[in-house]
């Protein structure tokens, strides 16, 4: 019987993180195919593993928590007690290097960060963040393989699309909202879009997580009443539900956001709404993926991430009517 390896991949961030990383342990898994994959990741994206089969195991590291250290420990114990054979991370940290190090991990592979990753990895790859997510962090496969993923795939069942419908999910993540940061439209704008949508003929359905719970209930009051709107709020019960109710739309709109990444991997016709983030770094060049933004003039833009950490008081880039959603997806 042919010997597994282990391979042991660390991806920190939210849900869109786990998603945009994909590709590289699809490309990981095709170059070892007699491979068990485990991901260390942060505790709020564990959902990752409800949407595909290619990740055999999780190490839950509360990275940003308040025991940092101790979960540094925690993940050098489990990697050197798993006995992998290779470990490569999305670290971008200058001690990320130290860490794979003293995993006791023979194989290691990272981006360079200067002299000491040069020193203590196996192999190292520059870091570009100007690409698209996947394929930034795809160029690490890009030492081990020369397999090439380009998209995430998940796994879940594809059905056949729900006629004239238009999926709206206006939630941002709830790390965002607790961070004040504005990527997205107000409720009121939500619930014209959806009234437009329905006078012009649409079925609509309304989708949404547990952290979108008061924009939901804002919404809920604005909208008229119409055989053509079916409020699914509440009716699905994991990331695995919504990633099935994505794939039966004909079309969705979102912001830049988990389901966004969903809906790139299930290549449901997509509108998404950007405003201070870039979408060249978070969609792929696609027919079926199309970026919506303001003309604003603002010289900054896109600035979130780029220049600052959080939303400016004036967000412009977001002033895009309603109508001008709507006229877009009715094309």
């Amino acid at each position: 019987m042919n010997k597994f390896t282990e391979i042991l991949a660390v991806n920190f961030g939210g849900i869109g993180d786990e998603i945009f990383f994909l590709p590289t342990l699809i490309s990981l898994k095709k170059e070892f195919p007699n491979s068990h994959i485990t991901l260390a990741l942060e505790p709020r994206s564990k959902s990752i593993k409800d949407l595909t089969d290619i990740i055999d195991n999780l190490f839950l590291i509360d990275i940003k928590g308040k025991n940092k250290y101790f979960q540094i420990l925690k993940l050098i114990y489990l990697a050197r007690k798993g006995k992998f054979d290779i470990v490569i991370s999305s670290g971008a940290n200058k001690f990320i290097s130290i860490i794979l190090a003293l995993s006791g991990i023979k194989k290691r592979y990272g981006y360079n960060t200067g002299k000491l990753s040069e020193i203590l990895l196996t192999s190292t790859v520059k870091l570009n963040k100007n690409q698209y997510a996947c394929d930034m962090y795809h160029d690490l496969a890009s030492i081990l393989t020369k397999h090439k993923t380009f998209l995430p795939e998940i796994n879940v069942e594809r059905c056949e699309k729900i006629p004239n419908s238009v999926l709206i999910h206006p939630g941002v993540s709830k790390m965002s909202v607790q961070k004040g940061i504005t990527k997205t439209i107000p409720p009121d704008k939500w619930a014209e879009i959806i009234n437009l949508l329905i006078a012009s003929g649409k079925k609509v359905i309304l989708a949404g997580g547990p952290d979108d719970e008061q924009v939901i209930k804002k919404i809920r009051t604005l909208v008229m009443p119409d055989e053509n709107f079916v409020d699914m709020y509440g009716k699905t019960k994991n990331i695995r539900d919504l990633a099935i109710l994505i794939g039966k739309a004909e079309k969705f709109i979102c912001s830049d956001s988990a389901p966004l990444h969903i809906a790139v991997a299930v290549q449901t016709r997509t509108y998404a709404i950007f405003g201070p983030t870039d979408d060249k770094k978070l969609i792929p060049q696609s027919e079926f993926i199309t970026p919506i933004k303001t003309h604003d003039e603002c010289p900054i833009k896109p600035c979130l991430w780029e220049h600052r950490q959080t939303t400016c008081q004036n967000p412009v880039c977001l002033d895009i009517t309603a109508k001008d959603i709507v006229d877009r997806i009715n094309i």
